[in-house]
């Protein structure tokens, strides 16, 4: 029932359009602090009914700290409370009275009440809001005032229009904000229940249904599960049959009607028929199969009695047993069965649970509160590795192309290691070969002196022996061993095992190499193979600086002494020494560094040389390039540069002169071109082009002749016979090394 707002008469209404100029005074005017005139409005000073004066300022606590208006700090403010009515009924005899619910909301903005009475089903009473929005003059004797919040607690009467509600509960937003203005706020208390609903519920339980069937409620679940499906990976595992293995399954639960679809995920050729499902879509016994049954046996209920009419074959209706007597009892899979690690029975075969989708765990995790959804692998363990036994080499061939006759029916040749080969090849500059200068070491006098060259190659570790041909030595020289791998010394010939070779890592200078009865002593080595080595320290740890210097300070007793030694060398004081001199005092004074680590130290702090050759030099050799290549447009040349020289200063860029020399085919090398052109360049890197031409012009000018390169020689055993040796380097700063490994000063 909606009561309507009362009408403000026609007096206020007339009198609230007139204005006058009054005196006006802060007062209070029903309970709110406002601006009020002396000579108030109504009747005795009175505010009337329906008369509505806006205050200026409220009494309740102020919105953001503000003094704002209380129609802006408290908008969208509402306090609620929860309130029940008892309804007389005098016309009926099962009830007295009715307890009805309300729902009290009080707008702090404007001091506006609205009262709403929930639904209730099937109550067929007309429900919703009940008073509409408006303020609410209190009951008489004092109706020219309206509800304000200080009239509102808990466990009290509160009067709207004649209709006492009474409050028993609110929530906790009004609690807070009563507390805050100073209410003192009394306990909640309880809504009594509605006698005829509770004699109606009480009848409803105790009835039983009249007609001899039960409802089977289904539609909800439908509505609530439908398309959602639980999804499981299993494993049936029937490797202990005859010709049986491990299959990998899918299950699906279907939530809708407690149905479960099992699928088998089939391998890349397993070679089975592709079946569409493992199961089809039904109802899982977990105890099944139960047995075997007559046609009818198993049913929900028996049939008592039929119904029909005169004729024999019209059947009306049936009347079925009530208490089930015949029905048989089957336990079916429910979501609860379903876990990771759990064996459920399928029809007699075995299905473990290994893992589900992420669906599945979040259903399980709210539904059911688990949090543990460790998977267990469905794939087969790795069956036991068998140690293949092979018969011993018998000597025909090598060992790998005897061995591919045991592997299969059908000897094929022996693969190589065809990766290694092309990242490790020769191309360029690039050899990828280690070359060792190497002697003999043996007690024949006639084969003592006898040098050797050998050459390790990266790409399919295959060693060579060469020995350089000496005039007057006896010996023929030449190939000595052709490209081959070397077997380690100490290996049995016939054995099944493939035997062992000569790695790239046990070379360096100093070692002793055994090849094929042969032993050779490592005496040096080229720059190629030092700095492959001094590279790739990791494979040669013979060849890591930081390695050597530490053997170096683990003999730091000797440093003085050292360097007495050094200082005595150095007659000249020039602070370094000569290679020969450098290895002498390391071998005598540090006795634990091999020639390899010698030879990276002696690298690591040798005095650098300059490699630019002497501008002479450079065009002897060039004019040696063109005299060989029959090569004389100098004239052209020149007229070319004059005619792309625009500004007559007979200078061209160097970009431009090699550009010219290019197009007009100097048989020259690009390294060779480049050293002269940076030999005649200015600071502007501009070439004279005349000068340049002309000193290459070796028909008008006298070429110089080339002078050897003349080679250092290592004394006493290192000395070679009839051929030069060069050693690593030059000359070595001691004093660098003494500072850095030992501190010593000058």
């Amino acid at each position: 029932m909606v009561l309507p707002l009362l009408p403000c008469n026609s007096f206020n209404r007339n009198m609230g359009k007139k204005k006058f100029h009054k005196s006006q005074h802060w007062g209070f005017c029903n309970n709110v602090r406002m601006l009020v005139s002396e000579d108030k409005p109504g009747i005795g000073g009175k505010l009337l009914p329906g008369q509505k004066i806006k205050p200026k300022y409220s009494v309740f606590p102020k919105g953001m700290g503000s003094d704002s208006p209380s129609w802006v700090a408290f908008d969208k403010q509402v306090l609620s409370f929860d309130a029940y009515l008892e309804d007389k009924v005098p016309d009926k005899s099962q009830e007295n009275y009715r307890i009805r619910r309300y729902k009290i909301y009080f707008y702090l903005e404007d001091d506006t009440i609205q009262v709403n009475e929930p639904a209730l089903k099937n109550s067929g009473l007309p429900q919703g809001i009940f008073i509409r929005r408006h303020r609410i003059s209190l009951p008489p004797p004092d109706e020219d005032r309206f509800y304000t919040v200080h009239h509102f607690n808990i466990n009290i009467d509160i009067v709207f229009y004649g209709r006492t509600f009474k409050i028993y509960d609110c929530d906790t937003f009004t609690k807070n904000f009563l507390k805050k203005i100073g209410v003192k706020l009394t306990p909640p208390g309880q809504c009594p229940e509605d006698p005829y609903m509770k004699t109606w519920r009480e009848k409803l339980e105790s009835m039983e249904p009249l007609r001899p069937y039960e409802s089977f409620d289904t539609l909800r679940q439908f509505l609530d599960y439908d398309r959602k499906v639980l999804r499981f990976f299993c494993l049936w595992d029937d490797s202990g049959s005859m010709f049986g293995d491990r299959r990998e399954l899918i299950l699906h639960y279907f939530l809708s009607d407690d149905t479960i679809e099992i699928k088998e995920v089939l391998p890349r050729n397993s070679r089975r028929n592709a079946m569409s499902l493992f199961l089809q879509r039904r109802k899982l016994p977990k105890y099944g199969p139960p047995g075997v049954y007559q046609p009818g046996q198993i049913t929900d209920r028996a049939v008592l009695n039929v119904c029909g009419g005169i004729s024999e074959n019209r059947v009306y209706g049936y009347l079925p047993d009530k208490y089930k007597l015949g029905k048989v009892d089957q336990e079916f899979y429910k979501d609860t069965d379903l876990s990771i690690g759990t064996t459920i029975n399928v029809w007699g075969r075995k299905v473990l649970l290994c893992g589900c989708d992420e669906f599945t765990k979040a259903y399980y995790k709210t539904k059911y509160g688990l949090e543990n959804f460790t998977s267990i692998s469905c794939k087969a363990p790795p069956p036991p590795k068998i140690e293949r036994k092979f018969p011993p080499y018998t000597g025909f061939g090598s060992e790998e192309d005897s061995l591919r006759s045991c592997i299969g029916l059908v000897p094929t040749p022996p693969q190589r290691n065809f990766k290694k080969f092309m990242e490790y090849d020769s191309y360029g500059n690039i050899s990828n070969i280690l070359r060792f200068f190497a002697k003999l070491i043996t007690h024949k006098c006639a084969d003592m002196e006898r040098m050797f060259v050998i050459s390790y190659f990266l790409s399919d570790d295959t060693l060579s022996v060469f020995e350089p041909i000496e005039r007057n030595s006896g010996h023929t020289g030449g190939m000595f061993l052709k490209r081959i791998r070397v077997k380690k010394p100490g290996q049995a010939v016939f054995k099944s095992e493939l035997s062992e070779y000569i790695k790239a890592e046990e070379l360096y200078v100093g070692a002793k190499v055994n090849v094929n009865g042969y032993l050779f002593l490592l005496v040096s080595a080229d720059e190629y193979t030092l700095n492959y080595m001094e590279r790739n320290s990791d494979k040669f740890p013979m060849s890591n600086i930081e390695l050597a210097l530490q053997k170096i300070k683990q003999e730091e007793s000797k440093s003085r002494k050292l360097k007495q030694v050094f200082t005595a060398a150095d007659c000249m004081h020039t602070k370094m020494v000569d290679y020969n001199t450098f290895k002498e005092i390391m071998s005598v004074t540090v006795g634990k560094l091999t020639d390899q680590e010698v030879i990276t130290i002696a690298r690591h702090y040798r005095v650098p040389e300059d490699l630019c050759p002497d501008s002479n030099a450079l065009i002897a050799q060039a004019r040696e390039q063109l005299k060989k290549n029959n090569f004389e447009n100098f004239e052209r040349l020149i007229a070319t540069c004059v005619y792309q020289d625009r500004e007559k200063k007979k200078v061209l860029p160097s970009k431009d002169i090699k550009r010219l020399c290019k197009s007009s085919r100097l048989p020259l090398s690009a390294d060779l071109l480049g050293s002269l052109l940076s030999r005649f360049e200015d600071s502007e890197k501009q070439i004279n082009y005349e000068s340049l031409f002309c000193a290459l012009n070796w028909r008008v000018n006298l070429m110089p002749e080339l002078e050897a390169v003349s080679y250092d020689k290592e004394r006493c055993e290192d000395e070679w016979l009839g051929m030069p040796s060069p050693i690593p380097v030059k000359c070595i700063h001691y004093l660098n090394l003494l500072k850095e490994v030992f501190g010593l000063e000058e």
